[in-house]
């Protein structure tokens, strides 16, 4: 296993649609090891392939759970690892802080649903259907999905001027790179929005 680079906003894959899985072969199988590898040492609670530059449909999430029948129990941990995963329902809305692996040192309030049913392969290829409900799962699920499709949290944000800065969660490098990446997609969108109608205009 290896901690590959965790790309940034700003990099042109983060924006790529990902591309369905056709085989999950031994390459497959290497990337999942090394995105549940690079996800601990974030620390993270969820990847995309395409947050390590890789534009294939594969999320790998790992959220902390109790033990239903002893709340006093440490955490486990729950991982999940899906291939070609697809939404098939949600419903409700909530407001919640959110950050990202690739939006580093800072956090917005954005609205997510309160239930979550994906549907998708796991990394024997045998089909899996997950629920999560008012929850950390059901959150991750939505933004790692949303990574595939080439969608960031901060799209949900009506400005920049949203994000929220985290103390010393992010080098100095890294989060004004992110910063600086996140204002000039959100500056691209104001202009496509001036331009005339016909112009194309980037979004969630």
């Amino acid at each position: 296993m290896a901690v590959l680079p965790i790309r940034l906003a700003g990099d042109p894959v983060l924006r790529q649609k990902a591309k369905k899985v056709r085989d999950i072969d031994a390459s497959i199988q290497q990337l999942i090891d090394d995105m549940i590898e690079t996800m601990h040492d974030a620390p993270g609670v969820g990847l995309a392939a395409n947050q390590v530059g890789v534009a294939l449909r594969v999320i790998v999430i790992e959220v902390p759970e109790e033990d239903p029948d002893d709340p006093e129990a440490p955490l486990q941990r729950h991982q999940v690892v899906l291939i070609n995963p697809q939404i098939v329902k949600r419903s409700g809305e909530r407001r919640l802080d959110e950050g990202c692996l690739s939006v580093p040192g800072y956090k917005g309030e954005i609205t997510r649903s309160v239930s979550v049913t994906v549907k998708g392969l796991d990394r024997d290829g045998k089909s899996v259907r997950i629920k999560a409900e008012d929850d950390l799962l059901a959150e991750v699920l939505e933004h790692e999905i949303d990574h595939l499709n080439g969608v960031l949290y901060i799209d949900y944000l009506e400005s920049m001027d949203q994000l929220v800065k985290l103390e010393d969660e992010a080098s100095d490098e890294d989060e004004a790179q992110a910063k600086d990446n996140a204002s000039d997609e959100d500056n691209a969108l104001a202009n496509a929005a001036a331009a005339p109608s016909g112009a194309a205009r980037g979004g969630s």
